[in-house]
């Protein structure tokens, strides 16, 4: 487990490093601290990384100028900041919690189950995916996706007019901070769930779910007789 926090007070990062060593134990093989936002931009660049603890307001910097750029990678950002105000617009931009200021270490332990638990979802909803393409970030409308299909170190999102584009996140990553509706009905598959249409069964007990939009996907043989119920 690679941790990167991004705190430029030194007394409250050294108690974030002492309480996120302390929760993962022997799991937290390695914990950074950056007291700028410079610094922890160079940082996520040039090093792979597990977990991000983000405040908002650093020495004058707007958290927020980087957070789509965090949020578009592969791993989960946890913002650690007193703007209770911005929690809303942080989940909806994919973060996992939002731990606001000041905090004790039950309420931090909470944030950090998050990310190693993926049934615990995030108590706001995530209404945008950020994407990488050609240098820039776009934002995917959550309403936009109809399914997310694994795709090696990467994910595709399919979206409803047809496009696919590319996510780092892990499937495992992205249905802890989708809503409930996004549901995993194979291992290379998650679905919402809003958008099908019907089980189908093959010859040779193979299944798929057929989509409103006509395509059908694989559901795995363990998956087959929740889905048929939740369905229909």
């Amino acid at each position: 487990m690679k941790i990167l926090i991004i705190e430029d007070e030194a007394r409250i990062a050294r108690r974030l490093q002492r309480m996120t060593a302390e929760f993962f134990g022997s799991k937290a093989h390695e914990i950074t601290v950056c007291d700028s936002l410079q610094k922890g931009i160079q940082y996520v660049a040039s090093k792979p990384l597990n977990l991000l603890l983000l405040d908002l307001n650093l020495n004058g910097d707007d958290g927020f100028q980087v957070l789509e750029r965090m949020v578009a990678c592969s791993f989960h950002t946890i913002i650690v900041s007193a703007y209770t105000d911005k929690a809303i617009t942080a989940f909806a931009y994919g973060v996992i919690d939002f731990v606001p200021k000041p905090f004790d270490e039950d309420r931090l332990f909470q944030a950090l189950k998050r990310c190693i638990t993926p049934s615990i979802k995030p108590e706001e909803g995530i209404k945008y995916l950020s994407i990488k393409k050609a240098g820039q970030l776009r934002l995917v409308g959550i309403a936009e996706l109809n399914y997310i299909k694994g795709a090696g170190i990467y994910t595709e999102l399919h979206l409803k007019n047809g496009e696919k584009e590319l996510h780092d996140k892990s499937l495992e990553h992205l249905q802890q901070l989708l809503p409930a509706n996004f549901e995993r009905i194979h291992k290379s598959y998650l679905v919402n769930l809003e958008l099908s249409d019907k089980v189908l069964v093959s010859p040779g007990s193979k299944y798929g779910l057929l989509l409103k939009s006509g395509e059908t996907l694989p559901i795995g043989r363990s998956k087959y007789k929740e889905l048929k119920s939740k369905i229909i």
